[in-house]
């Protein structure tokens, strides 16, 4: 078993195999598979009617012609990539499909893939843009409409505890990861960010009480681990959803050390607990769509919504930022000047990969981050 693989159960997971672990899982449990791409349809909602939630992954740099006759070649190459995915079967283990409007070109998607793919189930979940008292009453109206649609596909109901239930399940997941990157905060961290992301990839393929039992043992591992033999420059990854090792692995090979990052499938997700609510739909609102700090909503155009990042940068003693966008993602690149003007007043240096979901060339982009560690 490699250094970035873990053992569970008669499982190893990596992010190249989550396709055969999800298989095996659905029939192991005779659950349906929904798949997601954003959690702003919480997947606690997904679990607690029987189904098993799956965080959808393109592939970086793999050939995306079969998308051609659907989508214009200048769309997102992150959503091209998922829908030649699925136009050449690779996904047919999906009985359903949970789309959010996390931005137009995701919209899009959904209705591209429902319309020339249909699946048994598929929903698409609005989100509002703006934090506003509407928007908020919207956001946690619409969460009771998808747990209607989910209830009447798996044929479960769900009751306040058994959201209450799953929710502590997922929470407990959470403070397990932030143990994980506690080991992180140290001067020569003993795990690689290559290795903590194999970690959150598996969170999107098993079901959380299997996965409580897969994130006990990856911390038992790495707990148990000497320090790094060098210090390196600390980073901090900010950008667009990465759903690949490669840019943390080129990082690493080019002298850092990412100990910290600001991605949708990283801390974005995991940093705080879903508030205990009396109304478990209220922490589901406050969590998804007050606290999770994705560009795509509008908190107003003051620099003080990158506060956080501030914090966390100290917190994690970081030296420098990388950002990282894929080409058209017109959220995080509306964000980036202002960020990376707001870290410069702080003193910290940042430089910008501007990708196309391919990483490639890899010698050009490890070439400045080379660089950029260098001066750092």
């Amino acid at each position: 078993m490699s250094s970035n693989q873990f053992q569970f159960n008669q499982y190893s997971f990596t992010t190249a195999e989550n396709e055969n672990l999800v298989r095996c899982l659905k029939e192991k449990t005779k659950k349906p598979v929904i798949g997601y791409l954003c959690c702003f349809a919480p997947p606690e909602i997904i679990a607690a009617a029987g189904a098993i939630p799956y965080r959808i992954t393109g592939r970086p740099g793999r050939d995306t012609s079969a998308a051609d006759a659907y989508v214009e070649p200048y769309g997102c190459t992150y959503v091209r990539s998922i829908l030649a995915r699925a136009a050449e079967g690779e996904l047919d283990f999906l009985d359903g499909l949970v789309i959010s409007h996390s931005c137009d070109m995701v919209q899009r998607l959904y209705g591209i893939w429902t319309y020339y793919h249909p699946l048994d189930f598929s929903y698409l979940f609005n989100v509002p843009h703006q934090l506003t008292p509407w928007a908020r009453d919207f956001f946690t109206r619409e969460l009771g409409f998808f747990r209607e649609k989910v209830e009447h596909f798996t044929g479960q109901q769900i009751s306040f505890r058994q959201l209450q239930e799953t929710i502590s399940l997922y929470n407990k997941n959470r403070s397990l990861i932030r143990e994980i990157y506690k080991l992180r905060k140290h001067d020569r961290p003993p795990v690689e960010a290559s290795e903590v992301f194999e970690i959150l990839m598996a969170g999107g393929v098993l079901p959380p009480e299997e996965y409580t039992g897969f994130l006990k043992s990856a911390l038992q591992d790495l707990k148990q681990r000497e320090a790094a033999k060098e210090k390196a420059p600390r980073i901090m990854i900010w950008g667009s959803i990465m759903d690949s090792p490669v840019l943390y692995k080129i990082i690493e090979e080019a002298g850092g050390k990412v100990v910290c990052d600001d991605t949708c499938i990283g801390f974005r997700t995991w940093e705080k607990d879903v508030p205990s609510t009396d109304d478990p739909y209220d922490g589901l609102t406050e969590h998804y769509f007050i606290n999770f700090q994705c560009p795509r909503t509008d908190r107003g155009p003051g620099v003080e919504r990158f506060n956080y990042l501030l914090e966390r940068a100290r917190e994690y003693k970081i030296d420098g930022v990388v950002g990282y966008i894929i080409s058209f993602c017109d959220p995080h690149k509306f964000d980036y000047p202002d960020l990376r003007d707001y870290l410069k007043e702080a003193g910290l240096p940042m430089v910008l990969i501007d990708d196309n979901y391919s990483f490639e060339p890899a010698e050009a982009i490890k070439t400045r981050l080379e660089a950029f560690i260098e001066m750092l």
